[in-house]
Protein backbone atom coordinates (compact mmCIF):
# COMPACT_ATOMS: atom_id res chain seq x y z
CA UNK A 1 0.00 0.00 0.00
CA UNK A 2 1.35 3.32 -0.90
CA UNK A 3 1.10 6.38 1.46
CA UNK A 4 1.76 9.58 0.37
CA UNK A 5 2.34 11.63 3.61
CA UNK A 6 3.36 14.58 2.00
CA UNK A 7 0.99 15.50 0.57
CA UNK A 8 -1.07 14.82 3.46
CA UNK A 9 0.85 15.77 6.98
CA UNK A 10 4.12 16.52 5.29
CA UNK A 11 5.46 19.40 4.57
CA UNK A 12 4.00 19.72 0.94
CA UNK A 13 0.77 19.81 2.83
CA UNK A 14 1.29 22.46 5.13
CA UNK A 15 2.62 24.67 2.85
CA UNK A 16 -0.57 24.29 0.58
CA UNK A 17 -2.22 25.36 3.89
CA UNK A 18 0.25 28.38 4.70
CA UNK A 19 -0.80 29.70 0.91
CA UNK A 20 -4.55 29.62 1.51
CA UNK A 21 -4.18 30.79 4.93
CA UNK A 22 -2.08 33.65 3.40
CA UNK A 23 -4.47 34.34 0.60
CA UNK A 24 -7.64 35.18 3.02
CA UNK A 25 -4.95 37.30 4.87
CA UNK A 26 -4.16 39.12 1.71
CA UNK A 27 -7.92 39.68 0.75
CA UNK A 28 -8.60 41.32 4.37
CA UNK A 29 -5.66 43.55 4.20
CA UNK A 30 -6.78 44.72 0.76
CA UNK A 31 -10.39 44.71 2.22
CA UNK A 32 -8.91 47.19 5.27
CA UNK A 33 -6.53 49.42 2.53
CA UNK A 34 -9.34 50.10 0.24
CA UNK A 35 -12.34 50.95 3.08
CA UNK A 36 -10.01 53.02 5.41
CA UNK A 37 -10.63 55.97 3.78
CA UNK A 38 -14.65 55.43 2.61
CA UNK A 39 -15.62 54.24 5.74
CA UNK A 40 -13.22 55.11 8.58
CA UNK A 41 -11.80 58.44 7.85
CA UNK A 42 -8.60 57.32 8.32
CA UNK A 43 -5.88 58.08 5.60
CA UNK A 44 -3.36 55.34 4.75
CA UNK A 45 -0.60 55.52 2.88
CA UNK A 46 -1.97 53.50 0.32
CA UNK A 47 0.78 53.02 -2.22
CA UNK A 48 3.81 51.68 0.18
CA UNK A 49 1.16 49.77 1.77
CA UNK A 50 -0.30 48.05 -1.83
CA UNK A 51 3.14 47.50 -2.60
CA UNK A 52 3.54 45.53 0.13
CA UNK A 53 0.45 43.40 -0.16
CA UNK A 54 1.70 43.07 -4.24
CA UNK A 55 4.60 41.52 -3.46
CA UNK A 56 2.87 39.48 -0.65
CA UNK A 57 0.42 37.90 -3.39
CA UNK A 58 3.62 37.10 -5.50
CA UNK A 59 5.43 35.84 -3.33
CA UNK A 60 2.35 33.21 -2.67
CA UNK A 61 2.11 32.76 -6.70
CA UNK A 62 5.60 31.86 -6.85
CA UNK A 63 5.44 29.23 -3.86
CA UNK A 64 2.37 27.75 -5.59
CA UNK A 65 4.16 27.32 -8.75
CA UNK A 66 7.53 25.66 -6.41
CA UNK A 67 4.67 23.38 -5.43
CA UNK A 68 4.24 21.99 -8.78
CA UNK A 69 7.63 20.61 -8.40
CA UNK A 70 8.04 17.01 -6.96
CA UNK A 71 10.84 18.69 -4.25
CA UNK A 72 10.07 18.34 -0.90
CA UNK A 73 9.14 21.16 1.56
CA UNK A 74 11.95 21.20 4.29
CA UNK A 75 11.42 22.59 8.07
CA UNK A 76 14.03 25.47 7.04
CA UNK A 77 11.69 26.39 3.82
CA UNK A 78 8.50 26.45 5.91
CA UNK A 79 9.90 28.79 8.35
CA UNK A 80 11.34 30.76 5.44
CA UNK A 81 7.84 30.90 4.40
CA UNK A 82 6.65 32.03 7.98
CA UNK A 83 9.42 34.69 8.47
CA UNK A 84 8.24 36.12 5.44
CA UNK A 85 4.60 36.58 6.71
CA UNK A 86 6.34 38.38 9.78
CA UNK A 87 8.19 41.06 7.85
CA UNK A 88 5.23 41.84 5.95
CA UNK A 89 2.89 42.16 8.67
CA UNK A 90 5.65 44.21 10.65
CA UNK A 91 5.66 46.80 7.40
CA UNK A 92 2.13 47.09 7.07
CA UNK A 93 1.49 47.74 10.83
CA UNK A 94 4.83 50.26 10.22
CA UNK A 95 2.56 52.34 7.76
CA UNK A 96 -0.17 52.43 10.46
CA UNK A 97 0.01 53.29 13.90
CA UNK A 98 3.17 50.93 14.71
CA UNK A 99 1.94 48.63 18.17
CA UNK A 100 -1.04 50.88 18.53
CA UNK A 101 -2.83 49.08 15.55
CA UNK A 102 -5.31 46.74 16.84
CA UNK A 103 -4.28 44.37 13.97
CA UNK A 104 -1.06 43.48 15.63
CA UNK A 105 -2.68 40.45 16.73
CA UNK A 106 -1.77 39.16 12.86
CA UNK A 107 1.29 38.28 14.62
CA UNK A 108 -0.49 35.28 16.31
CA UNK A 109 -0.96 33.22 13.27
CA UNK A 110 2.44 32.65 11.76
CA UNK A 111 3.47 32.20 15.10
CA UNK A 112 0.72 29.41 15.82
CA UNK A 113 1.53 27.86 12.68
CA UNK A 114 4.89 27.75 13.42
CA UNK A 115 4.45 26.01 16.80
CA UNK A 116 1.89 23.42 15.44
CA UNK A 117 3.82 22.30 11.91
CA UNK A 118 7.69 23.51 12.78
CA UNK A 119 10.51 21.79 15.76
CA UNK A 120 11.08 23.32 18.27
CA UNK A 121 14.14 25.56 18.13
CA UNK A 122 12.14 27.29 14.31
CA UNK A 123 8.97 27.58 16.59
CA UNK A 124 11.17 29.80 18.90
CA UNK A 125 12.97 31.08 16.39
CA UNK A 126 9.81 32.91 15.18
CA UNK A 127 8.36 33.79 17.99
CA UNK A 128 11.25 35.69 18.99
CA UNK A 129 11.22 37.66 15.45
CA UNK A 130 7.80 38.43 15.86
CA UNK A 131 8.12 39.72 19.65
CA UNK A 132 11.20 41.79 18.23
CA UNK A 133 8.76 43.05 15.64
CA UNK A 134 6.62 44.11 18.08
CA UNK A 135 9.01 45.93 20.13
CA UNK A 136 10.23 47.89 17.41
CA UNK A 137 6.69 48.97 16.42
CA UNK A 138 6.58 50.58 20.03
CA UNK A 139 8.91 53.10 18.98
CA UNK A 140 9.25 52.87 14.59
CA UNK A 141 6.03 53.62 13.30
CA UNK A 142 4.12 56.67 10.62
CA UNK A 143 1.24 57.21 13.30
CA UNK A 144 -2.42 57.57 12.30
CA UNK A 145 -3.86 60.74 12.24
CA UNK A 146 -7.45 60.38 13.86
CA UNK A 147 -8.84 64.27 15.60
CA UNK A 148 -11.24 62.56 17.93
CA UNK A 149 -10.06 60.01 20.54
CA UNK A 150 -13.56 59.02 21.24
CA UNK A 151 -13.79 57.56 17.58
CA UNK A 152 -10.15 56.55 18.18
CA UNK A 153 -10.79 54.39 20.74
CA UNK A 154 -13.91 52.89 19.40
CA UNK A 155 -12.18 52.27 15.82
CA UNK A 156 -9.54 50.47 17.78
CA UNK A 157 -12.28 48.22 19.44
CA UNK A 158 -13.80 47.66 17.10
CA UNK A 159 -10.80 46.22 15.04
CA UNK A 160 -9.47 44.34 18.13
CA UNK A 161 -12.59 42.43 17.80
CA UNK A 162 -12.75 41.82 14.13
CA UNK A 163 -8.84 40.59 14.08
CA UNK A 164 -9.88 38.48 16.93
CA UNK A 165 -12.85 36.87 14.64
CA UNK A 166 -10.37 36.84 11.94
CA UNK A 167 -7.26 35.51 13.44
CA UNK A 168 -9.55 32.69 15.98
CA UNK A 169 -11.18 30.91 12.35
CA UNK A 170 -8.15 31.00 10.57
CA UNK A 171 -6.13 29.15 13.38
CA UNK A 172 -9.04 26.70 13.58
CA UNK A 173 -8.85 26.21 9.92
CA UNK A 174 -5.67 25.61 10.06
CA UNK A 175 -5.48 23.35 12.77
CA UNK A 176 -8.31 21.31 11.98
CA UNK A 177 -7.53 20.51 8.58
CA UNK A 178 -3.60 19.17 9.39
CA UNK A 179 -4.82 17.17 12.26
CA UNK A 180 -7.43 15.43 9.81
CA UNK A 181 -4.24 15.02 7.18
CA UNK A 182 -2.57 13.74 10.32
CA UNK A 183 -5.52 11.31 11.28
CA UNK A 184 -5.63 9.89 7.90
CA UNK A 185 -1.71 9.50 7.55
CA UNK A 186 -2.70 7.17 10.67
CA UNK A 187 -5.23 5.60 9.07
CA UNK A 188 -3.06 4.31 6.19
CA UNK A 189 0.12 3.83 8.71
CA UNK A 190 -2.43 1.53 10.38
CA UNK A 191 -3.13 -0.29 7.70
CA UNK A 192 -0.23 -0.32 6.10
CA UNK A 193 1.04 -1.55 9.11
CA UNK A 194 -1.72 -4.04 9.19
CA UNK A 195 -1.14 -5.58 5.63
CA UNK A 196 2.52 -6.09 6.21
CA UNK A 197 1.23 -8.27 9.00
CA UNK A 198 -0.58 -10.22 6.93
CA UNK A 199 1.77 -10.57 4.27
CA UNK A 200 4.21 -12.10 6.72
CA UNK A 201 1.76 -14.31 8.25
CA UNK A 202 0.98 -15.60 3.94
CA UNK A 203 4.40 -15.98 3.47
CA UNK A 204 4.73 -18.14 6.79
CA UNK A 205 1.70 -19.66 5.48
CA UNK A 206 3.36 -20.79 2.20
CA UNK A 207 6.05 -21.70 3.67
CA UNK A 208 4.81 -24.43 6.04
CA UNK A 209 2.49 -25.30 3.09
CA UNK A 210 6.12 -26.07 0.88
CA UNK A 211 7.45 -28.18 3.78
CA UNK A 212 3.94 -30.11 4.03
CA UNK A 213 3.38 -30.68 0.11
CA UNK A 214 7.36 -32.60 0.75
CA UNK A 215 6.36 -34.62 3.61
CA UNK A 216 2.97 -35.73 2.41
CA UNK A 217 4.32 -37.14 -0.76
CA UNK A 218 5.96 -40.35 0.59
CA UNK A 219 2.33 -41.32 2.55
CA UNK A 220 0.15 -40.43 -0.33
CA UNK A 221 2.32 -42.45 -2.81
CA UNK A 222 1.41 -45.45 -0.20
CA UNK A 223 -1.91 -44.72 0.27
CA UNK A 224 -2.50 -44.76 -3.92
CA UNK A 225 -0.48 -48.63 -3.57
CA UNK A 226 -2.76 -49.73 -0.92
CA UNK A 227 -5.65 -48.24 -2.73
CA UNK A 228 -4.72 -50.38 -6.12
CA UNK A 229 -4.53 -53.28 -4.21
CA UNK A 230 -7.61 -53.17 -2.49
CA UNK A 231 -9.64 -52.53 -6.05
CA UNK A 232 -8.55 -55.25 -7.40
CA UNK A 233 -8.70 -57.49 -4.77
CA UNK A 234 -10.85 -60.55 -5.95
CA UNK A 235 -14.56 -61.09 -3.68
CA UNK A 236 -14.61 -56.82 -3.05
CA UNK A 237 -18.13 -55.96 -2.65
CA UNK A 238 -19.58 -54.18 -5.48
CA UNK A 239 -20.09 -50.69 -3.13
CA UNK A 240 -16.90 -51.34 -1.63
CA UNK A 241 -15.10 -51.05 -5.10
CA UNK A 242 -16.85 -47.82 -5.80
CA UNK A 243 -15.34 -46.40 -2.84
CA UNK A 244 -12.12 -47.87 -3.31
CA UNK A 245 -12.28 -46.21 -6.84
CA UNK A 246 -13.27 -42.80 -5.35
CA UNK A 247 -10.84 -42.97 -2.76
CA UNK A 248 -8.31 -43.74 -5.41
CA UNK A 249 -9.32 -40.49 -7.43
CA UNK A 250 -9.42 -38.32 -4.29
CA UNK A 251 -5.79 -39.53 -3.98
CA UNK A 252 -5.09 -38.69 -7.59
CA UNK A 253 -5.79 -35.27 -6.65
CA UNK A 254 -4.23 -34.62 -3.97
CA UNK A 255 -1.12 -35.54 -5.82
CA UNK A 256 -1.50 -33.61 -8.72
CA UNK A 257 -2.41 -30.30 -5.57
CA UNK A 258 1.00 -30.94 -4.36
CA UNK A 259 2.84 -31.30 -7.41
CA UNK A 260 1.61 -28.33 -9.09
CA UNK A 261 1.66 -26.40 -5.39
CA UNK A 262 5.71 -25.07 -6.06
CA UNK A 263 4.83 -24.34 -9.49
CA UNK A 264 2.03 -21.84 -9.09
CA UNK A 265 3.94 -20.21 -6.22
CA UNK A 266 4.90 -16.69 -7.04
CA UNK A 267 4.49 -17.64 -10.98
CA UNK A 268 3.37 -14.94 -13.30
CA UNK A 269 -0.14 -14.53 -14.57
CA UNK A 270 1.10 -14.59 -18.00
CA UNK A 271 3.55 -17.49 -18.36
CA UNK A 272 1.43 -19.62 -15.72
CA UNK A 273 -2.72 -18.99 -17.04
CA UNK A 274 -4.24 -20.04 -20.37
CA UNK A 275 -6.51 -17.09 -21.87
CA UNK A 276 -10.09 -18.00 -21.24
CA UNK A 277 -13.17 -16.16 -21.35
CA UNK A 278 -14.34 -15.22 -17.41
CA UNK A 279 -17.21 -17.33 -17.71
CA UNK A 280 -15.33 -20.56 -18.99
CA UNK A 281 -12.38 -19.74 -16.34
CA UNK A 282 -15.25 -19.89 -13.48
CA UNK A 283 -16.73 -22.65 -14.40
CA UNK A 284 -13.04 -24.95 -14.82
CA UNK A 285 -12.75 -23.28 -11.03
CA UNK A 286 -16.34 -24.67 -9.91
CA UNK A 287 -15.69 -28.05 -12.44
CA UNK A 288 -12.39 -28.86 -10.52
CA UNK A 289 -14.15 -27.95 -6.63
CA UNK A 290 -17.02 -30.19 -7.62
CA UNK A 291 -14.16 -32.86 -8.44
CA UNK A 292 -12.77 -32.38 -5.03
CA UNK A 293 -16.10 -32.49 -3.11
CA UNK A 294 -18.49 -34.87 -5.06
CA UNK A 295 -20.29 -34.93 -1.78
CA UNK A 296 -21.11 -31.33 -1.86
CA UNK A 297 -23.63 -29.94 -4.53
CA UNK A 298 -23.63 -25.95 -5.70
CA UNK A 299 -26.09 -24.32 -7.69
CA UNK A 300 -24.46 -21.90 -10.11
CA UNK A 301 -25.59 -18.82 -11.81
CA UNK A 302 -22.77 -16.70 -13.80
CA UNK A 303 -23.67 -13.81 -16.45
CA UNK A 304 -22.93 -10.63 -17.11
CA UNK A 305 -24.49 -7.48 -18.49
CA UNK A 306 -21.36 -7.03 -20.95
CA UNK A 307 -19.62 -10.45 -22.89
CA UNK A 308 -17.46 -12.15 -21.05
CA UNK A 309 -14.24 -10.81 -21.16
CA UNK A 310 -10.66 -12.67 -21.04
CA UNK A 311 -9.30 -13.42 -18.28
CA UNK A 312 -5.51 -15.32 -17.65
CA UNK A 313 -6.46 -17.34 -14.21
CA UNK A 314 -4.78 -16.13 -10.98
CA UNK A 315 -4.26 -19.16 -8.94
CA UNK A 316 -4.05 -17.88 -6.45
CA UNK A 317 -7.64 -16.08 -6.75
CA UNK A 318 -8.86 -19.59 -7.82
CA UNK A 319 -7.09 -21.28 -4.34
CA UNK A 320 -9.29 -17.94 -3.13
CA UNK A 321 -13.04 -18.86 -4.58
CA UNK A 322 -12.16 -22.23 -3.46
CA UNK A 323 -11.33 -21.74 0.27
CA UNK A 324 -14.90 -19.40 0.04
CA UNK A 325 -16.73 -22.43 -1.70
CA UNK A 326 -15.35 -25.69 0.36
CA UNK A 327 -16.29 -23.16 3.63
CA UNK A 328 -19.67 -22.73 2.24
CA UNK A 329 -19.97 -26.71 1.76
CA UNK A 330 -18.50 -27.29 4.97
CA UNK A 331 -21.94 -25.41 6.72
CA UNK A 332 -24.36 -27.11 4.06
CA UNK A 333 -23.00 -29.26 1.75
CA UNK A 334 -26.24 -29.91 -0.38
CA UNK A 335 -26.72 -26.15 -0.73
CA UNK A 336 -24.46 -24.00 -1.97
CA UNK A 337 -25.38 -21.28 -4.20
CA UNK A 338 -22.78 -19.33 -6.58
CA UNK A 339 -23.54 -16.58 -8.40
CA UNK A 340 -21.07 -14.11 -10.45
CA UNK A 341 -22.15 -10.67 -12.13
CA UNK A 342 -19.75 -8.84 -14.50
CA UNK A 343 -19.66 -5.74 -16.17
CA UNK A 344 -16.86 -3.20 -17.90
CA UNK A 345 -15.29 -2.58 -14.96
CA UNK A 346 -16.27 -5.19 -12.18
CA UNK A 347 -16.35 -8.79 -11.28
CA UNK A 348 -18.77 -9.70 -8.35
CA UNK A 349 -19.08 -12.99 -6.85
CA UNK A 350 -21.77 -14.53 -4.23
CA UNK A 351 -21.00 -17.81 -2.63
CA UNK A 352 -23.77 -17.98 -0.58
CA UNK A 353 -25.17 -21.28 2.15
CA UNK A 354 -27.90 -22.55 4.40
CA UNK A 355 -25.86 -23.10 7.74
CA UNK A 356 -26.20 -22.04 10.97
CA UNK A 357 -24.58 -18.68 10.18
CA UNK A 358 -21.34 -17.13 11.63
CA UNK A 359 -21.10 -15.51 15.30
CA UNK A 360 -20.48 -11.82 15.48
CA UNK A 361 -16.67 -12.19 16.13
CA UNK A 362 -15.94 -13.95 12.84
CA UNK A 363 -18.36 -11.21 11.00
CA UNK A 364 -16.07 -8.65 12.55
CA UNK A 365 -12.67 -10.43 12.19
CA UNK A 366 -13.19 -12.69 9.77
CA UNK A 367 -10.48 -13.00 7.06
CA UNK A 368 -7.93 -10.48 9.35
CA UNK A 369 -6.72 -13.44 11.03
CA UNK A 370 -7.71 -17.32 11.51
CA UNK A 371 -10.77 -17.57 13.50
CA UNK A 372 -12.67 -20.63 13.04
CA UNK A 373 -16.19 -21.38 15.10
CA UNK A 374 -16.29 -24.85 13.26
CA UNK A 375 -14.32 -27.74 15.35
CA UNK A 376 -11.08 -28.74 13.58
CA UNK A 377 -11.12 -25.54 11.77
CA UNK A 378 -8.37 -23.64 11.58
CA UNK A 379 -9.56 -20.31 9.65
CA UNK A 380 -6.88 -19.85 7.05
CA UNK A 381 -9.27 -20.46 4.32
CA UNK A 382 -11.08 -17.30 4.49
CA UNK A 383 -7.41 -15.23 5.35
CA UNK A 384 -6.05 -16.36 2.71
CA UNK A 385 -8.80 -15.51 0.57
CA UNK A 386 -9.59 -11.97 2.00
CA UNK A 387 -5.44 -11.24 1.62
CA UNK A 388 -5.48 -12.54 -2.13
CA UNK A 389 -8.59 -10.46 -3.07
CA UNK A 390 -7.24 -7.35 -1.32
CA UNK A 391 -4.12 -8.30 -2.53
CA UNK A 392 -5.80 -7.80 -6.23
CA UNK A 393 -7.61 -4.75 -5.28
CA UNK A 394 -10.78 -6.26 -4.28
CA UNK A 395 -12.92 -5.85 -1.66
CA UNK A 396 -14.73 -8.79 0.46
CA UNK A 397 -17.91 -8.80 2.82
CA UNK A 398 -19.32 -10.96 5.02
CA UNK A 399 -23.15 -11.54 6.02
CA UNK A 400 -24.79 -14.04 7.87
CA UNK A 401 -29.07 -14.57 8.95
CA UNK A 402 -31.32 -17.20 9.99
CA UNK A 403 -31.15 -18.29 6.36
CA UNK A 404 -27.27 -19.32 6.20
CA UNK A 405 -24.04 -17.12 5.17
CA UNK A 406 -23.45 -15.04 2.63
CA UNK A 407 -19.36 -14.08 1.27
CA UNK A 408 -19.39 -11.43 -1.31
CA UNK A 409 -16.52 -10.45 -3.20
CA UNK A 410 -15.80 -7.50 -5.41
CA UNK A 411 -12.51 -7.66 -8.14
CA UNK A 412 -12.01 -4.82 -10.35
CA UNK A 413 -11.88 -6.52 -13.99
CA UNK A 414 -8.27 -4.31 -14.58
CA UNK A 415 -6.38 -6.32 -11.84
CA UNK A 416 -7.77 -9.60 -12.57
CA UNK A 417 -5.44 -9.71 -15.74
CA UNK A 418 -8.42 -8.86 -18.39
CA UNK A 419 -7.46 -8.11 -21.86
CA UNK A 420 -9.00 -6.17 -23.81
CA UNK A 421 -10.19 -6.05 -27.34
Amino acid sequence: MEIDSGAYAGGAGNLRRLCAMRWFVIAGQLVVIAAAQPLLDIDLPATPMLSVVGLLAAFNIVTLMRLRREVPVTDAELFVQLCADVTGITVLLFFSGGAANPFVSLYLLPVTVAAAVLPDRHAWALAALAIAAYSMLNYLYVPLAISNPARATQLHLAGMWLIFAASTGLITWFVARMTAAIRLRDRELAAAREEALRNERVVALGSLAAGAAHELGTPLATMAVIAGELAHKPGLPPEATDDMKLLAEQIAHCKSILTTLSGKAGQARAEGGRALSLDAWLGEVLARWRALRPLASARADLRGSEPPPVVLGDATLEQALLNLLDNAADASPGDVTVEARWDRDWLRVQVGDRGPGMDARVLRDGGRSCITTRPGGAGIGLFLARATIERLGGSIALESGAGGSLVRLELPIQRIGVKRP
